[in-house]
């Protein structure tokens, strides 16, 4: 089962490691300096809404989908046509809802035609994770690799042409959203036409016993994806809010400047993450026969992520008005002060991946979904009394705090259900590593970022290989044994 993680790794990592960083920085920020801080501001709190909102269309049903699949895959044929069903009648309800929320926001008439794209944008990147879902569950990790960045290459494609070509007018926001509902109509066909060819369509189904059935039991994963989403994404909402209209779209396009950097950072965890939750519910539905190989695969995933996001923050907080330099025209000191905060999220959220995963794909929804009601709270309550005072900067404070908490919780949860202990030496090894790192970053200050970020990649890999977080002889193996496929 470890082969087929480290396969499903391979293909997930190599393929997005290759265009989503160059959208993230690269697109993304090219959108945003030509459109400038306050219009971008303006975008990214409208999109924050459609996607807070955007599990009305899922309700839970792509991560119960991944886990039936892969502890089932023979019912994939059953359910494709039902649940594409649901699907549809499910986008119903989420534009009443958006659209409710835009008229409670004082929406004016652009600001509503952005809503609108953007809410069919929603629908059709929830309808490309759905479809992606059945891939995941069955294991085909080349093909939900090659889906998973098709359409972020249509937009570089797009966009890229829009900003750089010569001859082409000035870019405003709207082309950017025009080119997102594009690259996910294409990615939807291109990924639904190979689904068929794996399966045997039944057709598109609408039945009334089917869809309650399903959306009774994928209600706790719609429940804890809604207040994962409220929290991680709700800042630049309250930023916007909280401080008067100009002043507060600024501060959003501020903030979510800063938020670039450390989204492409997440990425990486994330992408660790898809092959895990099919992988981590083989494991605990045979919970019995693999005790062992859970922790041992749970150690070595979480020694990866620790290692990368610890050298991740330290590094990137050290290098932070080089990095805000190279990637905005103005305003560099606002942005840097904001990401100095923001970076150091990267190591709450790698661990949540781990064990957040481990929790849903044991089906332990009850108590993730208190987790994520509390460091909901936690966010807002930060946000209400650091903002007023301190801003953007405020608001990247409430968000680590909210990441931390939860990060923590599902750590001492998932330990104890699965009875894991950690050794002291393991401990100790962790908190080494941290404190060479950040020793390396206090000690070369002036050293030039492409130069540090080399180096301090170097001595965490012979860090990590020397205190034995990362260890090559058991990857080695790992790649010689049988794949298991067994359900």
């Amino acid at each position: 089962m470890q082969k087929k993680l480290l396969s499903g790794l391979f293909w997930v990592l190599l393929l997005n490691l290759l265009i989503k960083p160059f959208w993230i920085l690269g697109i993304e920020v090219g959108v945003q300096n030509a459109v400038g801080v306050s219009e971008y501001g303006f975008y990214f709190a409208i999109f924050n809404i459609a996607y807070i909102f955007n599990i009305l269309l899922d309700m839970g049903i792509t991560n119960f989908n991944t886990r039936n699949i892969a502890q089932h895959p023979r019912l994939i044929d059953k359910h494709l046509g039902s649940i594409l069903g649901i699907k549809v009648l499910l986008l119903g309800l989420y534009l009443v809802v958006t659209f409710t929320v835009g008229l409670l926001q004082g929406y004016e008439s652009r600001q509503f035609w952005l809503l609108a794209l953007l809410s069919f944008n929603q629908f059709l990147n929830s309808l490309i994770l759905y479809l992606r879902s059945n891939f995941e569950g069955l294991l085909l990790f080349k093909w939900d690799s090659v889906i998973s960045i098709l359409d972020r290459v249509v937009m570089i494609i797009i966009c890229g042409a829009l900003l750089w070509l010569p001859g082409h007018r000035a870019f405003r926001i709207e082309y950017f959203v025009y080119a997102q509902t594009a690259a996910y109509l294409l990615t939807a066909c291109i990924a639904l036409a190979v689904l068929l060819r794996k399966t045997h369509w039944q057709g598109l189904r609408f039945s009334r016993p089917f869809t309650l059935a399903i959306l009774k039991q994928s209600l706790p994963f719609a429940l804890l994806v809604l207040l994962m989403a409220s929290y991680n994404r709700i800042d630049p909402i309250l930023l916007e809010n909280l401080l008067p209209e100009g002043e507060g779209d600024y501060l959003a396009g501020i903030y979510a400047g800063a938020f670039r950097l450390l989204d492409a950072l997440t990425m990486i965890a994330y992408l660790v993450s898809v092959p895990l939750l099919p992988i981590f519910a083989k494991m605990t539905k045979r919970a019995g026969e693999t005790h062992a190989e859970l922790g041992s695969t749970t150690q070595w995933v979480t020694s990866l992520m620790l290692v990368f996001s610890i050298t991740a923050a330290v590094v990137c907080w050290s290098l932070s008005g080089q990095l805000m330099s190279l990637l905005y025209h103005e305003h560099v000191e606002e942005y840097a002060a904001v990401f100095e905060v923001l970076v150091f999220g990267i190591i709450p959220i790698a661990m949540t991946y781990v064990y957040g995963t481990l929790l849903t794909a044991a089906g332990r929804l009850k108590a993730l979904n208190l987790l994520a009601a509390a460091s909901l709270l936690i966010n807002v309550g930060v946000n209400l009394v650091c903002i007023p005072r301190y801003g953007a900067v405020g608001s990247a404070y409430a968000s680590l705090a909210a990441q931390g908490f939860m990060a923590v919780a599902q750590m001492g949860v998932a330990l104890r259900i699965f009875n894991m202990h950690p050794r002291l030496s393991y401990i100790l090894k962790i908190v080494f590593f941290a404190l060479l790192i950040i020793g390396f970053s206090l000690l070369t200050p002036q050293m030039v970022w492409w130069l540090k970020a080399v180096a301090a990649a170097v001595l965490a890999l012979t860090a990590a290989l020397a205190l034995g977080l990362v260890r090559v002889k058991e990857i080695v193996q790992t790649l010689r044994q049988p794949t298991d496929l067994g359900n």
